[in-house]
């Protein structure tokens, strides 16, 4: 056996982060020349460059110097994934997703015992799963979506113990759904839709604790659907499996002689790609458990044998537990140790820091996904200075790493928007729901704790179809910011659709127009009503740029109850943009206050815009609509197409809502009932 010098390994460890990062250039250059043949893209990749001195792009590394994240999705690669990035073995992170990249997944990804995100959806990737990524001991997140994958899903992957999100849907894949799949304790999503999966579905998968989401949708499944499978709720998608029965599944046939499994047929439990040769193939399932095999021992002496053989077996089995134990113990203390030496680190400082520095404290953090506020969320609500639960602050807390991770840590690629207070972002969750994230900053907020909780609780619980749903928050001490995380409308708002001149956008047909004016009614009335534990909220500041409309024409309101988590010079910064646009109701100039009818002013304003198809409303339009003169206030884009009686009580709806006196503005469960009386939609 060969051993190094002692000077040797005393200089290697010694190296500082720059230089022992080189250790890992050549893996890296290997990588950039597979991925990105034709150097197109990783330019900043460059074999005399420092790999974790911040010039390579998407490379993220510890404090040891060792590259422990890769974030290159969405860059136009269209190689291949080489082998060599097993070498990089502090790798945490692998993003690849939205590439075009082709070839097979390498097993020797097995080999990254770190990583917890592997990302590779929506490529070109073909061939088989690999069967050793049921190895990796700390992945979390396997995603192998919208490929040409073909061969069967592995039941090795059964042993990723920590796995929570496993989405391979929209490939090729064959066989059977592995039964192990019910063994991992800490999954949540299972997606297999689209794809050609046969056989039925495995009863054990409902032993799942955590299990959310199980999406089996057009596949060539058959069999009984296990009963347990129905405290999924919504959550089991088994739609488009033509031979599927059961009992208390909405569209499924009750069970018979001709659409369940033949018992005689043995479950498939491996792909059938697999070779005979390898004893964890589909063929070791045709071994018998026991066979009658001759032996020249006598039953006493083979019942002695057996015996002393059991005596050795328990005394290791007691060796190994203890020897299990006393690691587990070390290993525990060591951690708890660790973590401290970093919690004490961080909480040396109660200064903010700047942006540059929070960007510092995130690149030589010993993980660049791992920091104080990462693991326990809002760290001074964690002291239950807030009066909640922990276990209710976790229901609409989201912590830093996923924000980060979602938003490509906060890349401009993905930002939508920016003002001066706040910027918004597009992301994607972890369980692959797209998501937009307002970045707020810190100091824009009211700085009472306590009530911003009690605000963000009745926020995050509102839910209506014409509402923009706030999932969560995260606040950042390090960054200064808060977080807020909304359901992502594709689509943009209803000012797209306004001022449209020659052709220069898309017309709303009528009926399109109505339906969005009764939606918008419906999602102020639900803010102005009282149901169940939910107060009347005054949104107070509608505009057309809040009304998002998505690729159904939906409309949804957004930034719902905002203004009371922000601070009174930035509420009073956007009222003046609302008074600008007209939408601020005239009273609020001598009482200084908003109140529901203020709401129903700006509503009249958006259905005017809506019928006018203007941003600017003049008094011309008004006089028209109460005079009944179409062409005063009717969009000329609709060339005559609308309906002049709907018309007419719209715009005198509009006027209503718009009357100077707060008194005589009708309520907007008035105006809701009004709509539902004389228009169809």
């Amino acid at each position: 056996m060969h051993c190094f010098p002692l000077s040797v390994l005393l200089v290697l460890l010694l190296l500082p982060p720059s230089l022992s990062s080189l250790t890992e250039l050549p893996a890296l250059m290997a990588m950039k020349a597979s991925l990105d043949p034709q150097n197109q893209f990783l330019t900043s990749w460059t074999p005399h460059a420092d790999p974790c001195g911040g010039a390579f792009e998407g490379v993220a590394c510890n404090e040891q110097g060792r590259v422990t994240n890769i974030s290159l999705q969405g860059k136009g690669l269209w190689g291949q994934i080489p082998p060599t990035v097993g070498g990089l073995k502090s790798l945490t992170g692998l993003y690849l997703h939205f590439n075009a990249l082709s070839g097979k997944i390498p097993k020797q990804l097995a080999g990254l015992n770190q990583l917890a995100d592997l990302y590779l959806n929506v490529n070109n990737l073909s061939g088989a799963i690999p069967r050793e990524i049921g190895k990796m001991p700390n992945l979390q997140v396997l995603q192998l979506c919208y490929n040409k994958l073909t061969g069967g899903i592995p039941t090795q992957l059964g042993q990723l113990k920590r796995l929570s999100v496993l989405a391979v849907q929209s490939n090729q894949l064959t066989g059977a759904i592995p039964a192990s799949l019910g063994e991992l304790g800490t999954l949540t999503r299972l997606d297999l839709s689209f794809n050609s999966l046969f056989g039925p579905i495995p009863a054990r998968l409902a032993d799942a604790p955590m299990l959310e989401v199980l999406d089996v949708r057009t596949n060539i499944l058959s069999g009984n659907v296990p009963p347990a499978l129905k405290r999924l709720n919504e959550g089991f998608l088994y739609q488009n499996n033509p031979s599927l029965c059961g009992v208390g599944f909405s569209g499924l046939e009750l069970c018979t002689a001709t659409n369940t499994r033949n018992p005689n047929i043995p479950q498939p439990f491996e792909p059938s790609n697999l070779s005979a040769k390898d004893p964890d193939s589909s063929t070791a399932k045709e071994i018998p458990k026991s066979a009658n095999i001759h032996s020249n021992c006598s039953q006493t002496r083979c019942s002695e044998a057996s015996k002393s053989s059991q005596i050795g077996i328990i005394f290791g089995v007691i060796g190994v537990i203890v020897a299990l134990t006393v690691s587990g113990l070390f290993l525990f203390f060591w951690c708890r140790r660790q973590k401290q030496k970093i919690g004490s680190t961080f909480d040396s400082s109660d200064s903010r820091l700047s942006t540059d520095q929070a960007k510092e404290v995130y690149k030589k953090s010993v993980s660049p996904l791992i920091n104080l506020e990462y693991s326990n969320g809002w760290d001074p609500l964690a002291k239950g200075g807030s009066g909640y639960s922990q276990e209710v602050l976790e229901s609409f807390m989201i912590n830093l790493e996923e924000v980060e991770r979602a938003t490509q840590s906060f890349s401009e690629v993905n930002l939508l928007r920016k003002s001066n207070f706040s910027a918004i972002y597009k992301g994607i969750l972890r369980d692959g729901s797209v998501v937009a994230i307002n970045c707020i900053s810190k100091t824009s907020c009211k700085p009472d704790e306590a009530e911003f909780l009690k605000g963000m609780k009745i926020l995050t619980s509102l839910k209506h179809e014409n509402l923009v749903r706030l999932r969560g928050f995260c606040c950042s001490k390090g960054r200064g910011e808060w977080f807020l995380i909304y359901d992502f409308i594709p689509n943009d708002s209803l000012l797209q659709y306004l001022d449209i001149k020659d052709g220069s956008g898309e017309v709303l047909e009528w009926s399109t127009r109505v339906s969005i004016i009764n939606g918008i009614a419906k999602g102020i009335g639900y803010l102005h009503g009282n149901v169940g534990n939910k107060p009347a909220i005054v949104h107070q500041t509608i505009s057309a740029e809040k009304v998002l409309i998505d690729s159904h024409y939906n409309p949804l309101l957004s930034d719902s109850g905002l203004h009371k988590l922000l601070a009174d010079d930035i509420v009073f910064s956007m009222l003046k943009a609302s008074a600008a646009m007209g939408y601020l109701a005239p009273e609020y100039t001598t009482t200084g206050r908003s109140t529901v009818k203020s709401d129903i002013y700006a509503f009249g304003m958006i259905v005017f815009q809506i019928l006018s198809g203007k941003r600017k409303i003049t008094q011309v339009a008004r006089q028209g609509a109460e005079a009944g003169r179409f062409e005063d206030f009717m969009d000329a884009n609709l060339e005559g197409n609308f309906s002049e009686s709907e018309a007419s009580k719209l715009g005198r709806l509009a006027l209503l809502c718009m009357h100077e006196s707060p008194i005589y503005r009708p309520s907007m469960e008035n105006v809701v009932k009004e709509l539902s009386e004389f228009i169809c939609v």
